[in-house]
């Protein structure tokens, strides 16, 4: 083994950093110390059978911030390769796609060997690659695309794949044990692809010739011996073997996955081993619930999709989730967006007064690779514009626009782009689930007692009294009243004035909103319930 190389001085602030990424990184950076290497590979898998998905996005996100991390940590340079698995065979028809007969026709090929059914590329395979591409350019993403075709095509696995027939046995035992008794009799680790049909074929390897880099299989339908080459995409592997070859053939550093993959893992990095290379470091992250609690399914159709949450929040706010303990088990239903948006706007705006070791921790920073924007920030909360949207029945963003400046005379959309486009999604936000949910509930005696109290108190202020000082009142109020405790006080305001069972602050609200118009609001509740 080479000698370690030399890591150049980092920051003590980057070298003590325990954000989860920075711990990630801190194990590829010892990985690279053993093995001499000077620069690091991230690798993520994709399946191009389908579009990108939500959990493509967290899976590409969270390795580009381990793999930021590491270039920050070591000062090594580091490459992050998005690997397409584009020849694989088609083992079922999509739903969300045109022309599903003729995909019919094609089962079992690889998905590059298939016509495009949106007939704007040249294969199936190419169409969804592009939009893979597409789809993590539109994020910013910094990648090299990698096309399992290609690869085959071009040679550039010949040496590894004669490696796996040399090793075809001893494969071949780790793996067999895992297999029911049917797949057991056939199993090889080699998949011969058709000379006429173009099938990626599952059958059973009669013999191999290591010397000459072939294997002979039998024709099932005709019973003919065919001798194919292993080489030059005449054959490709069992995605097990094939994901253990590629960590070997392209020394890979880092590679996560989902926790439904554990003992895929496991078994590929035996298979890695047996080749001759460490398997890389991993990590594994949680899979995401729907609003059941149960677990997403891509066939069920279940979980939410990219496209959904981009209707209703920033980019931001999904990294800013997919952020949160990647460990843990998160449900990915629309009622999350809210406070994944205020979570992502308090942290970009803490960043800005943050030294450099609390910076580090910040999820902002690595959702931004570094220095947050200036542009990147908003006055007001997502869910405060949620409230006033709820309150006003606000249908265009001037509506919106009209108090947002009462309360801030600086802000303009051409000014805070960023809380233009949070004004539009809260309004697309407001009209598909706060309106449908709006349900308020008329006051018990103490709380129209407290109400009235209120309406009093804020009409004892002056009409530009700031939000802190409204607050204070609404706790004095609430103290004054035998409530028992404060949080029923204000769930008496939110769900008596606002129609929902949670809000904003709402001292803050009413500076936004207006104190007459508060007022008016205490009003209207007291006049439509009983006395």
């Amino acid at each position: 083994m080479s000698e370690s190389p030399a890591l150049p001085a980092v920051a003590p602030a980057v070298a003590t950093a325990r954000s989860w990424p920075f711990e990630e990184a801190r194990k590829v950076a010892e990985r690279l110390a053993r093995t001499g290497k000077t620069s690091a590979l991230f690798q993520t898998g994709y399946g191009p059978s389908g579009l990108p998905h939500i959990g493509t996005f967290g899976e590409v996100a969270r390795t580009t911030w381990v793999r930021h991390a590491f270039t920050a940590m070591t000062g090594l340079p580091a490459r992050l390769l998005a690997f397409s698995d584009d020849m694989d065979g088609l083992r079922k028809v999509p739903d969300n796609v045109p022309n599903r007969a003729m995909l019919a026709t094609h089962l079992g090929q690889p998905l590059t060997r298939i016509p495009d059914p949106f007939g704007t590329h040249d294969s199936f395979g190419a169409h969804n690659n592009a939009q893979l591409r597409a789809f993590l350019d539109s994020f910013g993403f910094e990648y090299e695309f990698a096309s399992s075709t290609e690869y085959y095509a071009a040679g550039r696995f010949d040496a590894a794949l004669r490696r796996v027939l040399t090793l075809h046995e001893e494969i071949r035992a780790v793996v067999l044990p895992t297999l029911g008794p049917e797949r057991r009799a056939s199993y090889s680790p080699i998949l011969p692809i058709h000379p006429k049909s173009g099938i990626v074929m599952q059958v059973k390897v009669e013999r191999f010739d290591t010397d000459a880099g072939t294997i002979v299989w039998r024709d099932p339908d005709t019973g003919e011996a065919i001798e194919t080459p292993v080489t030059g995409g005449a054959c490709k592997l069992q995605w097990k073997a094939d994901w253990a070859m590629r960590w070997h053939a392209l020394d890979v550093d880092y590679e996560m996955s989902g926790k439904d993959l554990i003992d895929s893992v496991r078994l590929s990095g035996k298979i890695c081993r047996i080749l001759g290379s460490e398997p890389p470091t991993g990590f594994t992250y949680e899979l995401f619930l729907d609003e059941s609690a149960q677990k997403i399914s891509k066939s069920k159709g279940n979980g939410l999709s990219v496209q959904e949450w981009l209707r209703y929040a920033p980019p931001e706010s999904l990294a800013q989730f997919m952020f949160n303990q990647p460990t843990r088990a998160k449900r990915l239903y629309f009622d999350v967006i809210p406070k994944a948006v205020d979570e992502y706007l308090a942290n970009a705006s803490r960043a800005h007064g943050q030294n450099e070791a609390e910076r580090l921790a910040n999820p902002a920073w690595h959702i931004h690779g570094g220095p947050v924007p200036q542009a990147a920030h908003s006055p007001l909360s997502f869910t405060m514009l949620l409230n006033l949207a709820s309150v006003v029945n606000a249908e265009t963003p001037d509506i919106l626009w009209g108090f947002i400046r009462r309360y801030n005379p600086a802000a303009t959309p051409e000014e805070m782009p960023f809380l233009a486009g949070l004004v539009d999604h809260a309004l697309a936000y407001y009209r598909d689930f706060v309106r449908p949910a709006k349900r308020f509930r008329d006051p018990d005696p103490t709380e129209r007692a407290a109400l009235e109290d209120l309406a009093k108190e804020l009409a004892a202020l002056p009409p530009d009294a700031d939000g802190e000082t409204i607050q204070n009142a609404i706790y004095a109020v609430g103290n004054r009243h035998p409530f028992r405790e404060l949080r029923a006080w204000f769930g008496c305001l939110y769900q008596v004035l606002l129609g929902q069972q949670e809000g904003p602050r709402f001292g803050q609200f009413v500076a936004l909103y207006g104190i007459a118009e508060t007022i008016g609001l205490i009003e209207d509740a007291l006049a439509r319930a009983p006395s």
